[in-house]
């Protein structure tokens, strides 16, 4: 289908439904304790599953409307990140570990620190700097030359779009697009054996949580991939994508958007620096976190309680801005938005952040029993 939207209107959409689609995730998030690294933690360190399985209907939830939106023609997904044809894949998990290790230290990743500021968390906002800050240096500054010269260096390029179903048609001999239904239902079928294995530890909050942020997912390519795009922009008679920082359709992510807004604000009189649809999607999940955590209650203020908390949070900053930016995304980019693709980098990203929540919580543990 065609969006005949002029460009400027088209940037406006997609910038304003960032902001829209951001206070929902922050109520939902702030209300139902959404958290990836609260789940994995959770089942690393006790075996509870509840929040781990509110992630599991997320991705089953955002890739069944995901696929539904490519085969309705509503999303080119071959323009997304998450699909690109340059399989960076030592990137993908050495971020993905480094990412995994830091949000697990810092006590939340990005999306649940902005919830946690919202709700009054210093620690939280301190955490969220040193990210933004980092991420910055990663992108553009003193670490993107090590990132790019020794990570991405170190890649294939497959010549097709690095989707399961893509990766997989030349060896089964059938077309990615059934592959990649093959591969939902598939998934789908291991999520419902999961959910409803551990059906008795979930309250209603978990179901809701977790269907909510799920649909979140394909709503945002909806407008970044669909409404946002022109296919002949006037001045350039080209195709773009308008209102997203990568000028590609976008979903849900937070590493990189946070040092696209670091920019805005330290450079606000520069023209080369817009607001974006990561950036109000930033925006809108601190505000809808605090306007959830007012409404019930629970707003409070919270700060380090020794220096040692303060150096785990402003090193899980580091790992966090670093490892998410080098892994192409966080626990929510990689973790929802690109799995939602079936990106096979996606997968690699999480393992390696599973990995890396899991020698965190270990090394931990190890500490307490010495103390």
């Amino acid at each position: 289908m065609t969006n005949n939207s002029s460009p400027e209107f088209a940037t406006q959409m997609v910038v304003w439904g960032g902001l829209l689609l951001g206070l929902v995730l922050g109520v939902v998030a702030q209300a139902t304790s959404f958290c990836t690294r609260g789940g994995l933690v959770d089942w690393f360190t006790y075996g509870g599953k509840a929040r781990l399985m509110m992630w599991v209907l997320a991705v089953v939830v955002a890739a069944t409307g995901t696929l539904s939106l490519i085969d309705l023609a509503w999303l080119d997904a071959t323009r997304a990140s998450a699909w690109s044809e340059r399989f960076l894949w030592l990137s993908y998990l050495v971020g993905g570990c480094l990412f995994g290790y830091g949000m697990a230290i810092a006590s939340g990743c990005p999306q649940r620190s902005l919830v946690k500021a919202g709700a009054g968390s210093m620690k939280a906002i301190v955490t969220l700097l040193v990210t933004a800050v980092v991420a910055q240096m990663t992108l553009r500054g003193l670490f993107a030359g090590p990132r790019v010269n020794w990570l991405d260096a170190v890649s294939l390029d497959l010549g097709h779009p690095q989707d399961l179903g893509s990766m997989l048609s030349p060896m089964l001999g059938a077309q990615p697009a059934a592959l990649r239904w093959m591969l939902l239902a598939l998934l789908l079928l291991l999520a419902g054996l999961l959910l409803w294995r551990n059906r008795a530890g979930m309250d209603l909050s978990h179901w809701i949580g977790g269907a909510l942020v799920g649909l979140l997912v394909p709503a945002a390519w909806v407008l970044t991939g669909h409404l946002g795009f022109i296919a002949e922009h006037p001045e350039t008679l080209e195709a773009v994508w308008m209102g997203s920082y990568s000028h590609r359709p976008e979903a849900l992510s937070f590493a990189a958007p946070l040092a696209h807004g670091m920019d805005l604000l330290t450079l606000w009189s520069d023209r080369n620096n817009t607001v974006s649809f990561g950036i109000t999607l930033t925006v809108g999940v601190l505000l809808g976190s605090a306007a959830s955590a007012l409404v019930r209650r629970e707003f409070q203020f919270e700060s380090f309680t020794d220096a040692q908390d303060m150096g785990r949070h402003l090193l899980g900053g580091v790992l966090m801005g670093f490892g998410g930016v080098t892994a192409m995304g966080c626990s929510i980019g990689q973790g929802i938005s690109g799995l939602s693709l079936l990106s096979a980098g996606s997968v690699l990203a999480v393992a390696g952040i599973v990995a890396g929540v899991w020698v965190a919580t270990r090394i931990q543990a190890w500490q307490v029993e010495r103390a």
